[in-house]
C-alpha cells in the first residue's frame, strides 16, 4: 500500500530515510518553509491530474469570492503578514461531481465542480471557502501533521493525494488500500471537533466582515445535513473529512440569531448560471449532456427566473458539446431574453454566445461579440477569450494591445500558467519567437513543472544563440538564462529531498 501512495508522487520507499528529508519541525507545530514545500509537492500532482481544470469563467467567479476573504483574514488579524506572504494562496479547480473542497499544507484550496454545482447563492459557497481558509490560517493542517510525528513529510503528502483519490473515487480506495490502512488514509483530511468547531467560529466571522450574508453558512449546513440524512453513497466526500455535529450546526444558528442576519429572499440568476456550467462541465458523459438538454425547469411556469435561466445555460452548454448547434442556439435565444434586464447575467449570456460562435468556428462572429464587452481593464475571461479568437483569424489590428494586455495580466498574476501559454501563442503568431518561448516556460513554471520549464527555457537560448535577436531579445534572454537557472535550482531541491 505504502508503494503505490509513494508512487502518487513518484517516489520511491527508500527515499523515506529521515536523513534525506527536510525537518517538520519541533512538536510545537512545522514550519512555514515545511509546510509550504509539502504543499507545493501535493499541488504539483494536482497540476497533473487529468481532472484539474482551467476555465476562465468559473476561476474569475471563485477568485472573486476568494479574495475578500484573504482581505478580511488579514484586517481581523487572523491571517499573518509572514503566512499571507510565504503561503501559496491558490485555489485549484477540479472536473469531479461530487461535493467536496479542502484545505492543503502550504495555503493550496482544491474545490470540485460538484459543490459548485449544489450552491444555491455565493454566500454558501464563500462560506465552505472561509471555513477551509480558517483551517489554514490557524494552522490546523501543521497541528494535524506534527500529530503523526513518526512519519516522514512525503509520506504524509502522498497519503493526502491516496484521500483526495478517493475521496473522488471512493470505490478505487479498495483498489489503493487495505484493512486497518484504509482509515489512516481516509483521516488524513480531517480534523478533531476542536479545530472544526474553532475553523466554523473564526470562518463566520471572516465570511460577515468579507460583507457575505452569515445565512450562507447555515445553508450550507443544512444542505449537507439533509445529504447526510439521505445516504452516503460517495457523493459528498465533504461529510466524512468535515463531518456534521448537532453542536457545530445548533452553534451556527445561534450566531445567526445573535446577528440578527436576514436570509436573502429569491434566487441569484448568476449563481445558478454558474453552478449551471459546473454542473455540465462536471457530468460531461453523453447520457448527462442530454440530460442537462431536457431539463424541465426551463419551460416549468412555477420555476423561478433563476431556476429558468440556470436551466436554460446548462442546455445550452449541454448542447454545445453535443455539437447539436442549431438546438444550442435556441436555447441560448431564450436564455438572452431572459437574462437581458441583468448587467452581470446579461455578461455571462455573451460570453457563452461567444463560447458558442468559436465552438462553430465563427472567430469574427465571437470577436464581435467579445468586442461589445470590452471595457477599459479586460476582464480576465473576455481577455482569454478575444486571444482565442484571433489566435484563429488572419492579422488583426487588436492583436497588439489583446498581448499588451496578455502582458499584464501575467505580470499581476505571474502563477496564471493559462494566461502565458495564451500570451506564448499570440507572441509566436507574430513572429516573437523568444519571448514565446520563454512564456511556454513560464506556464510550465506556474504549474511547478520543473523540467518542462527547463526543456522551453533551453529551448529559448538556443533560439537565440542561433538567431539574430531583435530590439528587447537582449533582456528577454537574460531574463530565460535566471528562470533556468531557477528551475534547475528546483530539480536539484528535489533531488536532495529523495
Amino acid at each position: 500500500m505504502l508503494v503505490l501512495l509513494l508512487g502518487a508522487l513518484g517516489l520511491q520507499p527508500g527515499w523515506t530515510q529521515p536523513n534525506a528529508l527536510p525537518s517538520l519541525g519541533n512538536s510545537e507545530g512545522i514550519s512555514l518553509g515545511a509546510e509550504r514545500q509539502l504543499g507545493d509537492r501535493i499541488a504539483r500532482e494536482l497540476y497533473r491530474d487529468p481532472d484539474y481544470l482551467e476555465d476562465p469563467v468559473l476561476d474569475e467567479y471563485i477568485q472573486r469570492l476568494w479574495a475578500p476573504l484573504i482581505k478580511a483574514a488579514a484586517a481581523r488579524g487572523e491571517l499573518s503578514t509572514d503566512l499571507q506572504e510565504r503561503f501559496a494562496w491558490r485555489i485549484l479547480l477540479g472536473r469531479d461531481r461530487s461535493v467536496n473542497a479542502f484545505a492543503l499544507p502550504g495555503g493550496y484550496l482544491g474545490v470540485h465542480l460538484g459543490l459548485i454545482a449544489v450552491v444555491t447563492s455565493h454566500d454558501e459557497l464563500a462560506s465552505v471557502l472561509a471555513h477551509e481558509l480558517s483551517h489554514v490560517t490557524q494552522r490546523h493542517i501543521a497541528r494535524s501533521i506534527d500529530e503523526q510525528a513518526k512519519m516522514t513529510p512525503w509520506v504524509i503528502g502522498s497519503m493526502i493525494l491516496g484521500a483526495i483519490a478517493i475521496s473522488k473515487n471512493p470505490q478505487a480506495a479498495q483498489g489503493l488500500i487495505v484493512g486497518g490502512q484504509a482509515a489512516a488514509i481516509q483521516s488524513q483530511l480531517s480534523y478533531s471537533r476542536d479545530m472544526e468547531r474553532e475553523a466554523d467560529r473564526v470562518g463566520y466571522g471572516i465570511l460577515a466582515d468579507a460583507g457575505y450574508d452569515p445565512q450562507g453558512f447555515v445553508g450550507m449546513f443544512a444542505k449537507l445535513q439533509q445529504a447526510a440524512g439521505v445516504n452516503d453513497n460517495g457523493a459528498f466526500p465533504y461529510l466524512r473529512s468535515h463531518p456534521l455535529t448537532t453542536e457545530r450546526i445548533a452553534d451556527m444558528q445561534a450566531r445567526l440569531q445573535l446577528n440578527s442576519a436576514t436570509p436573502r429572499a429569491g434566487g441569484d440568476m448568476v449563481q445558478a448560471m454558474l453552478a449551471a456550467r459546473a454542473r455540465v462541465m462536471s457530468q460531461n458523459s453523453v447520457e448527462a449532456l442530454k440530460a442537462w438538454t431536457q431539463d424541465g425547469k426551463a419551460t416549468s411556469p412555477q420555476a423561478t427566473a433563476a431556476q429558468q435561466a440556470g436551466a436554460l445555460y446548462a442546455a445550452t452548454l449541454a448542447h454545445l458539446q453535443l455539437r447539436d448547434m442549431t438546438a444550442a442556439e435556441r436555447s441560448w435565444q431564450r436564455l438572452s431574453q431572459l437574462t437581458s434586464t441583468s448587467p452581470e447575467a446579461k455578461r455571462l449570456t455573451l460570453l457563452l454566445q461567444a463560447e458558442v460562435a468559436a465552438k462553430q468556428e465563427r472567430f469574427t462572429t465571437a470577436l464581435q461579440v467579445l468586442e461589445g464587452l470590452n471595457q477599459a481593464q479586460l476582464p480576465r475571461p473576455e481577455l482569454i477569450a478575444t486571444a482565442q479568437a484571433l489566435l484563429r483569424l488572419p492579422p488583426h489590428p487588436a492583436r497588439a494591445s489583446i498581448t499588451q494586455k496578455l502582458r499584464e495580466q501575467v505580470t499581476q498574476a505571474p502563477h496564471d500558467a493559462q494566461a502565458w501559454n495564451t500570451l506564448a501563442s499570440m507572441l509566436a503568431l507574430q513572429g516573437q519567437s523568444l519571448p514565446s518561448l520563454r512564456a511556454e516556460g513560464e506556464a510550465q513554471m506556474a504549474r511547478m513543472d520543473w523540467s518542462g520549464a527547463v526543456d522551453r527555457f533551453r529551448a529559448a537560448q538556443d533560439w537565440a544563440q542561433n538567431n539574430r535577436l531583435q530590439a528587447g531579445d537582449h533582456i528577454e534572454a537574460s531574463i530565460v538564462d535566471t528562470r533556468l537557472r531557477q528551475a534547475q535550482a528546483q530539480i536539484r531541491a528535489m533531488q536532495a529531498e529523495r
